[in-house]
């Protein structure tokens, strides 16, 4: 039943599929490793309660989401071999030792100090304890490197020749690893990552703010540092952004003139800014645009004179496809300013004593808790298809980097990893769903939780009224 599908397709969808899934848990968990460690520091600073019951409420989270990254991780190597073995065999002398390098020092600095930071605080002193957040917050920054490195050079290849099978060969490791795109990928995708890891934190603290937990020192904290994250951050993320853009015009202009939906080109350098249009790829423009003169130009080149090349100026087979990297900039790019207008509300809340009372800062932070997860795979989207045909990008095309497999193998194998991945790790995000509707224990008697009041063993209402009255919240 399989015969009708193209295997190229299934593979890329296969590919789609796998590493889309998998991208969500480490852009939550690079940013919660860092989160994590400056709670404990925090807690080892100031003593305050409220920063070591936050990083015992949030561990748990970062222990499943880092298990869930590491198995949803194992099937894209897999793949390289079933689906993609032309591409891992031409590319392996190059990629391989960076992949390699990634489990070297990254994998095994998270993997052997993680155990201490989960279950080594009674047994190793405050010291070390600390030394194993940090291990582990550092090691996750090192793996995103490493694999931006290899995702990089496919974008930005350079440092390599080619030799007599086809095969591409290292000649400078610094030019490869320190390809002209990295440092801005590298930048604007880190920091997507602690925006994404924010907003989480913010939308469970604003689900109990909402709840009526104000009381909570912990959801206080939580809610005041995500704030401010996204606050100070988001502008940060903006300009990372624009620099990322102008490095893409310089290196991959046909993706540009993709993502702004630019099928011809503007020597003149009046290029315009299209907000929203329908690409019709048959007339090669876009229906129903709606665009704002000459601001394009500004935005693409910093100029109002230099030209833009649109599609017309590449071949038609090397063109990338226009619908998807154009609607999902879009949604990236949108999600990004709502970010920056939660960012700004919460500075004026805040400024009005209203942070913890601004119900309609509490809904949109709630709302808008995804928007990192949900940008970072348009971001992906638009990246990875805006790079269509190739999988190297001007050297080596997608369709040359197939396995010789057919349709009805990769089917199989796509339908089996879709009915485990929402199986095992729906289950997985369920849990975790669990964990953030409970608030932060906190030393009041009687905290109402949707099941019930949650008793705190030991601790009389007089008790924590004079506690609560000589503590103050942290973060505020």
């Amino acid at each position: 039943m399989f015969e009708s599908f193209d295997a190229l397709l299934l593979a890329r969808l296969q590919f789609a599929f796998t590493v889309a899934f998998h991208f969500l848990f480490p852009a939550f968990t690079i940013g919660l490793a860092s989160y994590l460690a400056v709670l404990n520091g925090m807690w080892l600073w100031t003593r305050n309660e409220a920063y070591l019951r936050l990083w015992k409420y949030w561990v748990k989270i970062f222990a499943v989401a880092f298990a869930m990254g590491v198995v949803s991780g194992l099937t894209m190597s897999y793949q390289f071999g079933t689906n993609w073995s032309v591409f891992a065999d031409r590319t392996g002398p190059v990629l391989g030792p960076l992949m390699a390098y990634e489990v070297l020092t990254a994998f095994f600095l998270e993997a052997g100090f993680l155990g201490i930071m989960l279950f080594g605080r009674e047994k190793v002193g405050d010291g070390l304890h600390m030394f194993a957040c940090l291990m582990v917050a550092v090691g996750t920054a090192i793996s995103a490197s490493w694999i931006l490195a290899v995702n990089s050079w496919m974008h930005t290849p350079a440092g390599y020749t080619v030799g007599a099978n086809g095969q591409f060969l290292p000649l400078d490791w610094i030019a490869i690893i320190f390809n002209p795109s990295f440092l801005h990928r590298l930048a604007h995708t880190v920091t997507a990552a602690y925006l994404t890891t924010a907003f989480v934190v913010g939308g469970v603290g604003a689900y109990h703010l909402l709840k009526g937990r104000v009381g909570n020192p912990g959801v206080r904290t939580m809610f005041s540092m995500a704030m401010w994250m996204a606050a100070v951050v988001t502008p940060v993320q903006i300009f990372l952004g624009d620099s990322q853009g102008l490095n893409t015009l310089a290196h991959q202009p046909a993706k540009i003139a993709a993502i702004e939906g630019h099928y011809d080109s503007y020597p003149d350098g009046r290029t315009p800014l299209c907000l929203f249009g329908i690409p019709n790829a048959e007339a090669r423009k876009l229906d129903y645009s709606i665009c704002i003169p000459v601001i394009g130009n500004l935005i693409l080149t910093h100029t109002l004179t230099d030209p833009v090349e649109g599609l017309d100026a590449f071949p038609l087979e090397d063109q990338p496809p226009v619908t998807l990297p154009f609607f999902a900039f879009r949604v990236m790019v949108g999600l990004g300013f709502l970010m920056l207008g939660v960012g700004l509300f919460s500075l004026y809340a805040r400024f009005k004593g209203q942070l913890y009372s601004n119900r309609w800062l509490h809904r949109s932070a709630l709302v808008m808790a995804p928007s990192g997860l949900v940008a970072v795979i348009a971001g992906w989207i638009t990246t990875e298809v805006g790079r269509q045909p190739f999988t190297v990008y001007g050297v080596l095309r997608t369709a040359d980097s197939v396995s010789p497999v057919g349709a009805p193998a990769v089917a199989t194998s796509l339908i089996a990893y879709a009915i485990i991945y929402f199986i095992v790790f729906g289950a997985g995000v369920f849990y975790m769903f669990r964990l953030m509707k409970k608030p932060p224990q906190d030393a009041e008697p009687d905290v109402e939780d949707d099941e019930g009041p949650i008793r705190t063993a030991g601790v009389t209402p007089a008790m924590q009224t004079a506690k609560s009255a000589n503590s103050p919240h942290p973060a505020e």
